[in-house]
């Protein structure tokens, strides 16, 4: 192919990207992800931020995921910072993806406790994959701070977040079981149940906190 006609290629490409059909968008983005070039990645993470069609947005992210992840974790990096919380949401799964531990110090406290609800949930999922073995009790003691935060399923990705750092979650879940505020008690509660019984079920282990509670317990002492 001459340098002609690949320019008329990623030209064509990148307007698919911006078709108003997602279907053309859907094929725009798995012919990136099937022929990376460096000159996809800044248009990719762009139309990250602006997707809204779920299918799409996640080939957007198999496509970065394909290119070297020295072109896009730094762009991704970049991208933690903007206004917009579709784009910082999507910027981390993205590295959560490619899995470079490179990114870890960009997972800051601020994006952990984000006031999106759907950032912070995708900000601890990506911590999890990202954290350095030697980091992981700081980052349990940052996720313990968000107890008791949003619905069922803000607390429920949280708690996932929480069991896959393992045993070094103990003394945070410990100090939470005895917080002021009764739903910081009741989730971390919730979510020691659920480390030492896994196939509990979320729903019953929040019930089993509120039973412990009502009684005047922590369940500490069991």
């Amino acid at each position: 192919m001459t340098t002609q006609e690949r320019d008329t290629d990623t030209t064509r490409v990148l307007d698919g990207l911006d078709d108003s059909r997602p279907s053309v968008r859907l094929r725009a983005a798995m012919a990136v992800g099937t022929d990376p070039d460096p000159r996809f990645v800044e248009p990719l993470v762009a139309r990250c931020a602006i997707e809204p069609d779920f299918s799409v947005r996640e080939t957007l992210t198999w496509a970065l995921t394909r290119h070297a992840p020295s072109l896009a974790v730094p762009r991704l990096v970049d991208e933690l910072r903007s206004e917009a919380a579709q784009a910082r949401s999507q910027a981390l799964h993205t590295l959560s993806k490619i899995g470079d531990r490179r990114a870890w110090p960009a997972i800051t406290r601020t994006l952990l406790a984000d006031a999106d609800d759907e950032v912070a949930r995708t900000a601890w999922r990506a911590a999890v994959v990202l954290v350095p073995e030697d980091a992981r009790p700081v980052l349990a003691g940052a996720l313990a701070t968000q107890l008791g935060r949003g619905e069922r399923e803000t607390q429920l990705s949280l708690s996932r977040a929480l069991l896959a750092l393992g045993e070094v979650i103990t003394p945070s879940l410990r100090a939470a079981m005895t917080d002021a505020d009764p739903g910081v008690r009741r989730h971390a509660i919730a979510t020691e149940r659920l480390s030492r019984d896994p196939d509990a079920g979320f729903e019953f282990a929040i019930e089993e906190a509120k039973r412990i509670m009502a009684l005047g317990a922590t369940g500490q002492e069991e």
